[in-house]
């Protein structure tokens, strides 16, 4: 069981609503995954009266834990006052917190994040921080009030999967003790399981699900390949070796003469 910000999950999938060719399929994407987070922009709200309620009407009907999102933000200022618009409308304190460097790579201003995620924790927010695998902006996060780290994989809807695993398994070895995401990146399941072997608690992802051929399925292969790697880190995994070792014990081997 998996605990953020004392509320627990019951898995480690988190997954965007974003892009998705219908809403049946979206609902269906979640029920296959059995997800236990939905990630929500507050772009598909809106402030009028009617708009966005029905696509509102069917996130809740998921019955999910919902994580708000500032994407697209590429300043303090926006990314907190996205964030508390978006408390208002959904009801959380829950924030996923992106504040946006850098156009082609959508890399996060680590500057302005630590920033914004000290105004919001201070605010009353539990910040859930996209960022980078850099320990020493980790550190500042932490010490900002997050309780919760989300390194990128890769950049936002790249599929490039785990593009520094140096920088990922430093991560994780550094913080032992803090809920760590994989947030952006991942293209294939196989990458998630890498994640979960890796140790990360959760990983986060939307574009490698909306745009497969067949999102359902493509969100199924996922949750397996997110089990299947949280049992593997908890097995206890052999250690990788440079010498062969035969896998048939050689003892009581007849011996021909």
């Amino acid at each position: 069981m998996l605990d953020f910000y004392g509320t627990t999950l019951a898995n480690g999938f988190m997954l965007g609503t974003a892009q998705y060719p219908s809403p049946a399929i979206l609902a269906d994407a979640f029920r296959r995954s059995q997800a236990s987070v939905a990630t929500v922009s507050l772009r598909r709200e809106s402030g009028q009266d009617r708009a966005g309620q029905d696509f509102w009407q069917m996130i809740r009907a998921l019955d999910v834990h919902i994580l708000p999102n500032t994407a697209g933000c590429h300043s303090v200022k926006e990314a907190v006052t996205t964030a508390h618009m978006a408390r208002e409308v959904f009801d959380t304190k829950w924030i996923k917190l992106e504040v946006i460097g850098e156009e082609d790579t959508l890399q996060p201003d680590v500057f302005g994040l630590v920033e914004a995620a000290r105004i919001l924790t201070e605010d009353g927010f539990q910040v859930f921080p996209y960022t980078t695998e850099d320990l020493v902006v980790a550190d500042r996060l932490l010490h900002a009030g997050c309780e919760v780290l989300m390194p990128w994989g890769a950049p936002i809807g790249s599929g490039l999967g785990l593009n520094n695993l140096f920088g990922l398994r430093a991560m994780r070895a550094h913080f032992p003790d803090v809920p760590l995401v994989i947030d952006a990146g991942l293209g294939l399941p196989s990458q998630a399981a890498q994640a979960m072997e890796l140790g990360f608690d959760a990983v986060l992802l939307n574009t490698a699900v909306a745009k497969a051929g067949d999102p359902a399925a493509m969100a199924e292969a996922f949750a397996i390949a997110i089990r299947a790697g949280q049992l593997a880190a908890t097995a206890d995994p052999m250690e990788p070796r440079d010498m062969a070792a035969p896998s048939t014990p050689v003892i009581g081997k007849a011996f021909l003469l």
